[in-house]
């Protein structure tokens, strides 16, 4: 089962059990060597009494070593438990077991981990301060909580060459115990690198924004946020199903153009949206004049000739599409 890389559920006992049962069995080998030193010292020396005495005293050693198979676990966590280096099951589910004496719980070594805690005693504590020593004691359970993993900014060119910065965040948990400790020597980190390499694989297939030298490509890093998403994590599990880690979201949390060129770029859009507005402005004044010359025309207002209407005409695309207000000027002769 072990060359499948699959967990299986380790052989357990209840714990409150075991420890009430052992003290009972401590407290029974202390009154029988009692008696056995009583009977010695009055010299009632026998097979049975020697029998006795020897039998407690074994009792006495053997009797502590249950207590070290004493295991507790507490919610969303898991111990993964190795017996002379094999492994043998993993503990699920809070509670209060009892495993073999001899058995180990590991988990993988990761001081950036959130799993992994440091512990420094106040003693040595000024040391370590001094020294810059990082001391720090892995936890021996595994979270099966759901984390989240927030990568640092990276500088990854798009499809059209542009250096871009761009930040995700990862919400993952373990699912397969056996491969996040046996598989990999830190899943934590693991998760990371692959994190990096899935995003750069993704961000460099798609442009920043929108082209308009290809309008055929409607897909960009702006634009298309929940496919980018959705690939995104895909890649990024497939990449980790080694570890025995399930990756639930993956989203883009900070996208924006390299320092370098985020002048340029602005500027760009700048004058893509100058050009856009003043279009549209444009289209709405030959409406306007049009559909003015059509009611003067319509209510027979007044008559006007090819010169009076092309002078109608560009005085009102001026006052339509002039940035400033325009100044009337009263004109008392004729254009004659």
């Amino acid at each position: 089962m072990n060359g499948k890389q699959q967990e299986f559920v380790a052989k357990t006992c209840n714990g409150m059990m075991v420890l009430l049962l052992n003290t009972l069995g401590l407290l029974v080998f202390t009154a029988v060597f009692v008696f056995g030193v009583l009977a010695i010292t009055a010299e009632m020396i026998g097979l049975g009494v020697a029998l006795t005495v020897v039998g407690s005293i074994v009792g006495f050693l053997v009797c502590p070593l249950f207590y070290c198979g004493l295991r507790i676990v507490k919610p969303n966590e898991a111990m993964v438990l190795t017996l002379f280096g094999k492994y043998v099951g993993t503990v699920r589910g809070e509670g209060f077991y009892f495993v073999n004496p001899f058995a180990t719980s590991i988990a993988p070594a990761c001081a950036t981990a959130p799993n992994s805690a440091s512990v420094v005693t106040s003693a040595v504590a000024p040391a370590l301060k001094s020294n810059e020593i990082n001391f720090s004691i892995p936890r021996r359970r595994i979270s099966m909580k759901t984390m989240t993993l927030s990568n640092d900014k990276q500088k990854i060119n798009d499809l059209l060459g542009n250096p871009i910065v761009i930040g995700i965040v990862v919400i993952w948990r373990v699912t397969n115990t056996y491969k996040a400790v046996f598989n990999v020597e830190n899943y934590y980190e693991f998760l990371s690198i692959q994190c990096d390499s899935a995003l750069r694989n993704t961000v460099r297939l798609y442009p920043y924004d929108l082209n308009d030298q290809d309008p055929g490509n409607e897909r960009s890093l702006r634009g298309s946020s929940q496919e980018i998403a959705e690939k995104l994590r895909l890649e990024i599990q497939e990449k980790v199903e080694i570890a025995g880690l399930e990756i639930q979201e993956a989203r883009i949390t900070n996208l924006a153009y390299a320092p370098e060129i985020a002048a340029a770029m602005l500027q760009r859009q700048q004058a893509s949206a100058v050009v856009d507005a003043r279009q549209l402005i444009v289209e709405g004044a030959v409406g306007m004049v049009e559909m003015a010359l059509e009611k003067l025309n319509d209510r027979d207002v007044v008559h006007l000739d090819e010169e009076r209407k092309a002078a109608m005409v560009s005085n009102l695309l001026v006052v339509l599409c002039g940035n400033r207000d325009a100044q009337p000027i009263v004109n008392s002769g004729s254009l004659y």
